[in-house]
């Protein structure tokens, strides 16, 4: 006799065509392989390098600058030329890099390598998020943009908890298995997808392409913008700094922080889809405001904690602020977007995580650095309030309440 649940997984299946979960597989392919290596990333280049974390974080800031310029690119590209083109161009040249990084030890060739992953590497999520947009209708995006987080996160829960030991013995073998499946999702993109940009709007998105003047004037886009950006901010010293300085402050090994990330993406697998169907229900600027309020919490308590249980509390505060922002965001973004400026909208909205974790990190590498490591955290908290209180003032601005109150639906 078929199970309640069962029964709800094959009704969610039939609710999206099936190029969604042919993105679906792939972006887990993905995020198990990337996640072996990334979060672990500034230990091993700390170790290998033997450089001050300002320097590894500026090795960073190099890849979000490459991302800022490759992304401003990929929008216009995205809209004339297709989504499908861009997704396997980013995905090959991510692969090799990512190969490529177990046979440098310098820190010129860690520049290279690093720019040129920025600059291919989050190319393909904005042809993603616009190829989601032109298969699935406004009421369902909300629910397909928050399954897509949940199966990538549930790589990413996957990932760093066999990265944590697996590049304790070995991070040439982990870069080997993210650049594998990498070059794997490309060629899963090259033979089953199919091209979605609408054939009646090429002409028009072609005359367009020239530029990004549509999107610069947008200012109460622009201004939701800055506030993600300075959201992500306080997100980014998260899982940019908490590894290092869990260890090098208090001793906790790789092993242990692989499972403090690997918390965040099991509640990512376990409660997105439910807590977007919660969310939807609520004004979009409104839900964005409280999910900075957690992001603010979360990063602040780091500076209280000094063992494993207090950190991995405090990424389960983080954590309950991603799960209410992130779809949200993609979902208010294809919302305002014009259907012939979906790349560029996703694009711009890329570029906030770039500007964030190319700024954030930084910025909290130079503050321990120069004054104390729990400095990191209280920056963070004050960046979520300030991105929480302006999220409240936009809900002022006619356009974005308009949207913002006429997305909300009861979800079926």
């Amino acid at each position: 006799m078929p199970t309640p649940w069962l029964d709800r997984l094959r009704q969610v299946a039939a609710e999206y065509p099936r190029q969604f979960w042919l993105l679906f597989w792939g972006l887990l392919l993905n995020a198990i392989g990337g996640s072996m290596v990334w979060p672990f990333l500034t230990i091993y280049l700390r170790r290998e390098l033997d450089v001050s974390l300002t320097t590894v974080t500026l090795l960073l800031t190099f890849n979000a600058v490459a991302g800022l310029a490759a992304t401003s690119l990929a929008g216009p590209a995205v809209d004339r030329f297709g989504r499908k083109g861009v997704m396997i161009l980013s995905l090959a040249v991510s692969g090799a890099v990512l190969g490529a990084m177990s046979l440098v030890s310098t820190l010129g060739g860690w520049q290279i390598l690093m720019i040129m992953l920025g600059g291919f590497g989050p190319i393909y999520r904005v042809a993603a998020d616009a190829m989601v947009a032109d298969l699935v209708p406004g009421e369902r995006r909300a629910g397909a943009y928050a399954l897509l987080r949940m199966i990538s996160n549930l790589g990413v829960a996957v990932g760093p908890a066999v990265g944590g030991f697996l590049v304790f013995v070995s991070y040439a073998l982990a870069f080997y298995v993210a650049a594998a499946a990498s070059l794997a999702f490309a060629f899963l993109v090259l033979f089953f997808a199919r091209e979605t940009l609408p054939a009646r709007l090429a002409p028009t998105a072609a005359r367009e392409t020239t530029g990004y003047g549509p999107v610069l004037r947008d200012r109460p886009f622009l201004l939701f913008c800055g506030m993600f950006t300075l959201a992500g901010m306080a997100y980014s010293l998260m899982m940019v700094l908490l590894p290092v300085y869990a260890k090098e402050s208090f001793g906790v090994p790789e092993s242990q922080y692989g499972f403090i990330l690997a918390t965040n993406a099991a509640m990512v697998v376990l409660f997105q889809y439910g807590v977007t169907r919660l969310t939807v229900r609520f004004p979009t600027l409104r839900v964005l405001a409280i999910g900075s309020l957690f992001y603010a919490v979360g990063v602040g308590s780091v500076a209280l904690g000094s063992a494993f249980p207090a950190f991995l509390a405090s990424m389960i505060l983080l954590t309950v602020g991603e799960l209410i922002m992130a779809p949200t965001s993609t979902t208010l973004t294809a919302a305002l977007a014009p259907p012939s400026m979906r790349g560029r909208y996703m694009g711009v909205l890329t570029l906030t995580w770039g500007i964030s974790f190319g700024i954030g990190p930084v910025l909290g590498g130079i503050l321990s650095d120069q004054f104390a490591p729990a400095a990191i955290w209280y920056s963070g908290l004050v960046m979520g309030l300030a991105a929480a209180l302006g999220f409240l003032l936009l809900s002022r601005s006619a356009r974005m309440a308009r949207v913002s109150e006429a997305l909300p639906v009861t979800p079926t």
